[in-house]
């Protein structure tokens, strides 16, 4: 076994490979950017070396620096993880010509499943069914088109080196086709440097269905199961499962052996996964191999027990495979939801900024989350926008389901819009719940998956607006701890006045509504008005924003989070953002409940409305941040000199940036 390696990657599995490692006795060398100079992966590692720039292709892709670092710290092997340089021969090459062990395949294995083309003329070889298609050399646009048209529509149009969805275009008739080849050949050409192309018969409804094969130095190969890929969008996938829905055990066998056919014809060593499309009523054709560790291979380690990172450390080192195919066996069900930062609702669009508050659900038997973040992290513009993996295990697939579901309803994102509501609601929607699986579900369900218009419940301005008291009780305690004269009555919080009720309005906005909750003080508690709705409340918040309330009588728990100026309501599985409105600055329409030259939250700049060296009245517009899904007017607290701005439009803006350099006009 090796004494240290080198991971050439970041993130999620960059720290998935550590953990292994170290349980390992293995020491382990990170790499990292410049912009990830405090990245967990870097706090992780025993070691770490600096590689450049925070461009990946200045860093990360730069195979000479990877191998020096390799060098410098002494590491006998690379893992590449996922991604990057995982499947570049190249890389190989040179590790093999410095004496440094590649975790992954030999070379001829990555070159030959590197084109799709050449890597379906191996396997048509081997006896692995094929989709009917045309995968020649010949790339004349006319024999391309004669050969669509035999094939008959819709077809495929796929690059031969792509891969995550680019380069590839569906085609539903004749007269589509010209239009689509030319706009493939230049999205193949600019991604992968090459605009060959292929086209395969395109099949309705179909299912993307994935064995995890691996294989020694010994000859020895075995498959270590399915993994249904169906749900996703624009050919990203975004759950996955293990076992798929609705696998007989001949079928099983039978593409796990067409899947050990492909990774024999090629010498495959290490892990690898044979990805097929197959139709709805179990016949499958190849599609291709990733000659690397894939994303979703936690839920095959979850129904098997095995640790796959460990498997590659031994298979790379020399060893033969710890398990023959006869001692392999499925135990329950695993799901896999990637959370990322992005906004759903705006065509998926990451999000980047600082991660305010990350609270993961709690990790166990049942639950497993792999993250490459944590609190007080930055989720940056370079970079894939993941969070995290969160995988669940349990003994049917139900059962799983409803472990997910609890899983993401425990999750907090504040800093960042994310996929977690989302998540919950493809989890929930009737057509996965049922396993009526196949890869347009999305969009098949687009009206259940996006609901359009839906009002923000009363109850969560209620528990908003009792955060806030409670949290202004909270302050005035600590400072009456600090204050040489603790019991003074200016501490108190308690909403007395002298012959009258104490009551005060709470307002909220959440887009261009907003909402006012009316307080009144009561001993043990508040009346909580809203829409002419008087509800008793009192509760308990914890410092992380937790909250036990009770409203009316009845109980339920909350989370609150204070980000700037917005509020973060995390109820009943779901999360809200509310913008809370200072009524003391507030003037109106556009007015000062944006005011402030700070960012109130991260954001971007979407507009800036008054120009540098202009003199503006108090309240007036200066600028426009888009964030949490709203638009927030940055106003002139005071009449003044607009000096400069510090950001431009479209830049991003972290929380509590001055955006403005503003002069006040003297009194």
């Amino acid at each position: 076994m090796f004494d240290k390696i080198l991971i050439a990657n970041r993130g999620e599995i960059a720290c998935r490979v550590i953990k292994t490692a170290r349980r390992m006795g293995v020491k382990t060398v990170a790499v990292y950017s410049e912009a990830d100079a405090d990245a967990r992966h870097v706090r992780m590692a025993d070691e770490a070396v600096l590689i450049g720039p925070a461009a990946a292709k200045e860093s990360y892709l730069v195979v000479e620096k990877i191998i020096a670092a390799a060098k410098q710290t002494g590491a006998q092997a690379i893992h590449p993880g996922y991604g990057f340089l995982s499947e570049n021969e190249d890389f190989c090459e040179a590790c093999e010509r410095e004496g440094i062990v590649f975790i992954g395949p030999p070379v001829a294995a990555i070159r030959a499943m590197g084109s799709k083309s050449e890597a379906k003329k191996l396997m048509g070889a081997a006896g692995v069914p094929l989709t009917p298609g045309y995968h020649g050399d010949d790339q004349d646009p006319a024999l391309l088109k004669a050969e669509a048209d035999t094939i008959g529509y819709p077809v495929l149009i796929k690059a031969a080196a792509g891969g995550g969805g680019k380069g590839m275009r569906l085609v539903e008739k004749a007269e589509d086709f010209d239009a689509a080849l030319a706009s493939c050949k230049r999205e193949a050409a600019s991604s992968f440097g090459d605009d060959h192309v292929l086209i395969e018969k395109y099949l309705l409804r179909p299912r993307h269905i994935e064995i995890q094969v691996f294989g020694d130095a010994h000859g020895n190969c075995v498959y270590l199961f399915e993994r249904d890929c169906s749900v996703q969008r624009r050919h990203q996938k975004v759950l996955e499962e293990a076992p798929a829905p609705g696998m007989t055990p001949e079928r099983r066998a039978a593409m796990g052996q067409a899947a050990v056919d492909a990774a024999k014809a090629v010498g495959y060593v290490g892990a690898g996964t044979v990805e097929f499309i197959a139709t709805q009523d179990g016949t499958f054709y190849f599609m291709e191999m990733n000659t690397r560790l894939q994303v979703e291979h936690p839920v095959t380690e979850m129904i098997t027990g095995l640790d796959l990172v460990e498997w590659q450390l031994r298979v790379a080192s020399g060893e033969p495979l710890p398990l023959a195919q006869e001692q392999l066996a499925i135990r329950g069900h695993a799901l896999e939801a990637r959370i990322y930062a992005e906004d759903p609702a705006k065509g998926f669009l990451p999000s980047t900024g600082k991660l305010v508050h990350l609270a993961p659900p709690a990790e166990g038997l049942h639950v497993r989350v792999d993250t490459g973040v944590e609190e007080g992290d930055e989720i940056s513009p370079f970079y894939d926008p993941m969070i995290a993996k969160l995988i669940v295990w349990d003994e049917n697939r139900d059962q799983a389901c409803a472990r997910m579901l609890q899983a993401l309803a425990d999750y907090r994102v504040v800093g960042v819009a994310n996929n977690i509501d989302f998540l919950s609601r493809l989890v929930a929607c009737p057509a996965f719940a049922h396993a009526d699986l196949d890869t347009g579900l999305i969009e098949r369900e687009r009206a259940y998956l996006f609901p359009e218009g839906e009002a923000t419940p009363a109850e969560v301005f209620l528990v908003a607006a009792l955060a806030e008291l409670l949290r202004e009780t909270a302050r005035a305690h600590e400072a009456a701890r600090r204050d040489p004269d603790p019991r003074s009555p200016w501490h108190a919080r308690d909403g007395w006045r002298l012959n009258a009720t104490a009551v005060r309005a709470l307002m909220f906005r959440v887009d261009d509504a907003q909402h006012t909750v009316q307080v009144a003080y009561r001993g043990d508690g508040y009346t909580l008005t809203l829409d002419g709705r008087a509800v008793q409340a009192r509760g308990e918040l914890d410092a992380r924003g937790q909250l036990r309330v009770e409203l009316d009588g009845t109980r339920m728990d909350a989370n609150v989070i204070a980000a700037g100026r917005m509020r973060h309501v995390f109820l009943h599985g779901r999360s809200w953002q509310l913008a809370a409105v200072d009524p003391l600055h507030f003037a109106g329409e556009g007015g000062g409940a944006e005011g402030g030259l700070l960012a109130p939250m991260p954001g971007k700049i979407i507009a800036l409305v008054a120009e540098p060296g202009s003199r503006v009245a108090k309240g007036a517009p200066l600028l426009i941040l888009e964030a949490m899904k709203m638009e927030h007017t940055i106003n002139a607290p005071a009449a003044g000199l607009v000096k400069a701005y510090r950001y431009a439009v479209g830049d991003q803006v972290g929380d509590g940036a001055e955006l403005v350099e503003f002069e006040a006009e003297k009194a």
